[in-house]
């Protein structure tokens, strides 16, 4: 299921490009804050289904709260003339790598398993 759900949001991400290939100088700086949310929105997603916790409500509130608070951070300190989406951008960042540790770990020791299984059976037919 998650599979073709990140297969979906590929093509649908291709198509728009189509669409609108160039993202106006205005707009980027929401846009780009938008899109790191949402990433640490899909890694928090893929380490929850690792650890058999992950719950779509949960995903998708995330996602879009998420990404709405990072445009409105922006927008705020677009208008303050402070740079607080560099805030929001440390916070979304770091939970990134704590859940692409966790996605690296888990793959990490299904290979290692699997090799050691694999090594198992070749030493049980010698």
């Amino acid at each position: 299921m998650m599979t073709i759900s990140i297969i979906i949001g590929c093509i649908v991400g291709v198509l728009l490009g189509f669409i609108m290939p160039t993202i106006p100088y205005t707009v980027s700086k929401y846009l780009a804050i938008a899109i790191v949310a949402a990433l640490d929105s899909v890694f928090g997603g893929i380490a929850s289904n690792i650890k058999k916790n992950f719950d779509m409500k949960v995903f998708i509130s995330g996602f879009f709260v998420n990404a709405i608070l990072a445009i409105v951070l922006t927008y705020l300190g677009e208008r303050l003339n402070v740079d607080i989406y560099l805030a929001a951008i440390v916070v979304f960042v770091g939970r990134m790598f704590n859940n692409l540790g966790i996605i690296r770990r888990y793959y990490l020791g299904k290979i290692s398993e699997k090799r050691k299984n694999k090594k198992e059976n070749k030493d049980k037919i010698d």
